[in-house]
């Protein structure tokens, strides 16, 4: 059983669903994950301009979208041209979720959220990779986000959690509860999805479970043999993880 509360991450200063703190994170040997260098969040697309001030001036310096192409396009994102942010476009999906005809999308159709994860870590290694080096050398906070903030950013963020040390029970339950929190806008666009779709607009819980399983067989459970094989060294992995732990040891 763990005491682990991930509501407690839970940032609620602006209109922002799913804006979560990574800090705070129990670790292996009695350990916390740092505070203020990461947040994950839903997507910034329909936040007024004085809310994307606060958060820059909240210490936010840098904003990844992982949206795709057309998401961007169609939606936006207020942090890009401000001036202020360091903003990286890096998409994790190639085609559009709110087409549930996409061709990637209708992969969900006779699979789970959980097979589309392993396949985001096994196809897009480059861009992952391109993330976590952004994650390991950018100042100040970042905020990382997609549209919902639940699976790209949920796949960012048990990257982090793993490489930091954290258990899988806690993973899997910072995962889960990114429905909670984005219902008001997915509980409307699940009532009117095709029965069969529902579930991809949902965090259950075997989602997660089904990525975990995978690094456990693929990677021996360690999540340094996937980053070295995706072509992180082993001093950029020491150096990203000790900036989750708010130290500088960098060895591995």
């Amino acid at each position: 059983m763990t005491d682990y509360d991930p509501a407690k991450q839970l940032i609620r200063d602006w209109s922002l669903l799913n804006l979560r703190e990574l800090g705070g994170m129990p670790l292996a040997g009695g350990k916390t994950f740092a505070k203020g260098i990461f947040w994950r969040s839903s997507s910034p697309s329909n936040i007024s301009v004085e809310e994307a001030r606060q958060i820059s001036e909240k210490g936010v310096t840098t904003v990844i979208d992982f949206r795709s192409i057309q998401e961007l396009g169609r939606c936006g994102n207020p942090f890009r041209d401000d001036g202020v942010t360091d903003f990286h476009s890096i998409p994790l999906f190639s085609g559009d979720p709110a087409d549930f005809k996409d061709r990637s999308m209708a992969f969900l159709k006779d699979n789970t959220l959980g097979d589309f994860y392993i396949i985001m870590i096994d196809k897009l290694s480059k861009e992952i990779v391109e993330v976590l080096r952004v994650l390991k050398d950018a100042p100040g906070i970042t905020m990382f986000h997609c549209a919902h903030g639940k699976d790209r950013t949920g796949v960012i963020t048990a990257i982090l959690y793993l490489l930091a040390g954290a258990s899988r029970e806690n993973i899997i339950l910072n995962y889960k509860v990114s429905y909670d929190y984005i219902r008001p806008v997915v509980d409307p666009l699940i009532a009117k999805a095709p029965d069969i779709m529902k579930h991809a607009l949902r965090s259950d819980a075997s989602n997660m479970e089904t990525f975990l399983d995978h690094i456990d067989k693929a990677f021996n459970g360690d999540i340094t043999v996937y980053l070295r094989s995706a072509g992180m060294t082993d001093k950029e992995i020491g150096e990203l993880r000790s900036k989750c732990l708010g130290t500088g040891v960098t060895s591995l």
